[in-house]
């Protein structure tokens, strides 16, 4: 059995349930920039320059999470040149400035977090280059240190009119979750679904990739721990994974299965709940 996934995989897209489908709308398009791709009733699904990154559902019905429970910590877009994340911060500092939640150069990358009008996190982000990553012992050296976003917008977009920029391309570059505890997070994210440990951060975050990225998913027990299975609630809905091809997911459901976790596998998508009932859908792509 093939303990690992490919190397190819990649993050597909994050659904979001949301309460104000308007108001959500309006942040992640005009304030990240996203653009929407499909529109469907009660539904929106919004990307970069044609792939898609979050997909917003309306779930008038649905309750905030608790506090301390689990699920996601932030959703993450990688942008594919600091021009185009510049650009973006520059948005929105103007529209969305009480958003702000902080930044932080964490050496294979730098980030700026914010938090959407309904509590969810978000990071915008750019990759260095991976041959400036550090690894030891299969760990990947990753740090936060200080980045000031007016220094950032100014080296890389200095006096250009964002508006004058060619779109912005980028994906979803990664999902951070909050867990009850580590173990388990191991146990399902690498042990049964098949990513590879890149990073363990104090015993309390794990970090967790295809192909030697510095990490497609992460799970921290900062706000969490001890968390049990999610209530249906607003918040991060499913997270699409997608590899490269149909024998790819067979392996999958191979190892989940082999693991004691229940799958729904049609031949085009594979479902799996992890131990916090956070739903995870892998689809070839």
């Amino acid at each position: 059995m093939t303990e690992t996934l490919a190397a190819d995989t990649r993050m597909g897209r994050l659904e979001l349930r949301v309460r104000d489908l308007g108001a959500q709308l309006a942040y992640y398009a005009d304030g990240i920039g996203l653009t929407p791709l499909t529109d469907e009733q009660g539904a929106v699904t919004l990307g970069l320059a044609g792939v898609p990154v979050v997909r917003l559902t309306e779930s008038k019905d649905l309750r905030p999470a608790r506090p301390g429970a689990a699920g996601l910590f932030h959703t993450a877009v990688v942008y594919r040149d600091e021009q185009a994340l510049a650009a973006t911060l520059v948005s929105m500092f103007t529209k969305y400035p009480q958003t702000y939640a902080g930044s932080g150069d964490h050496l294979v990358s730098q980030a700026f977090y914010f938090t959407d009008p309904e509590g969810n996190g978000v990071e915008l982000y750019h990759d260095r280059p991976r041959e400036s990553w550090t690894w030891t012992h299969g760990q990947v050296a990753m740090d936060t240190l200080a980045l000031d976003p007016a220094r950032f917008v100014n080296d890389h977009l200095g006096g250009l009119d964002p508006a004058s920029l060619p779109d912005a391309t980028g994906q979803l570059g990664h999902v951070h979750l909050s867990v009850g505890d580590i173990r388990s997070a191991r146990d399902f994210y690498v042990s049964a679904l098949g990513f590879e440990e890149t990073l363990t951060f104090h015993g309390s975050a794990l970090f967790v990739s295809a192909g030697g990225y510095h990490h497609h998913m992460a799970m921290n027990v900062w706000n969490s721990r001890g968390a049990g299975p999610r209530d249906h609630t607003l918040g991060m809905g499913v997270v699409d994974i997608l590899v490269p091809t149909a024998d790819e997911l067979g392996r999958a459901v191979e190892r989940l299965t082999f693991a004691g976790h229940a799958t729904r596998h049609d031949g085009r998508t594979l479902s799996v709940l992890d131990p916090w009932n956070n739903e995870i859908r892998l689809a070839v792509g």
